[in-house]
């Protein structure tokens, strides 16, 4: 993973971007390439690869926020449910060298068999409930 600098980071500059909410510590921007309706990411605003990097109080804010930008999807939307996540290095499939948090709505019906959630990132793993493979 490219290690940006400040400089050329897509999520330090958040110019032009519609902010669905911001704080002194992170802002909530509608993700560019949506998995579902709503999908936000809480980026905060310190230029840091990973949310482990972030001061414990700035960590706790950038929660906040990502608690406040679900009551506002809920409020707006009401989905069923939401997959909240981090993709933390590239083995985890962080693309893009700026810290941020995924809120992602969830409906009735937008996958056949929402069961294992977020292990399907690892397909072979995720439907554990049939047992080893």
């Amino acid at each position: 993973m490219d290690r940006s600098t400040r400089n050329d980071c897509p999520f330090c500059n958040t110019t032009g971007h519609n902010v669905l909410l911001a704080t002194d510590v992170a802002v909530a921007i509608p993700d560019s390439f949506p998995a579902s309706q709503g999908h936000t990411l809480v980026i905060p605003r310190r230029h840091v690869v990973s949310v482990f990097e972030l001061a414990a109080a700035d960590l706790v804010q950038l929660w906040e926020l990502v608690s406040q930008t679900r009551l506002l999807l809920q409020e707006k939307l009401a989905p069923v449910g939401f997959n909240i996540g981090v993709n933390d290095g590239i083995a985890a499939g962080q693309t893009v060298s700026h810290a941020h948090v995924h809120v992602i709505p969830r409906f009735d019906g937008d996958v056949p068999d929402p069961r294992g959630g977020i292990r399907w990132v690892i397909p072979d793993k995720a439907a554990y409930w049939e047992g080893p493979s």
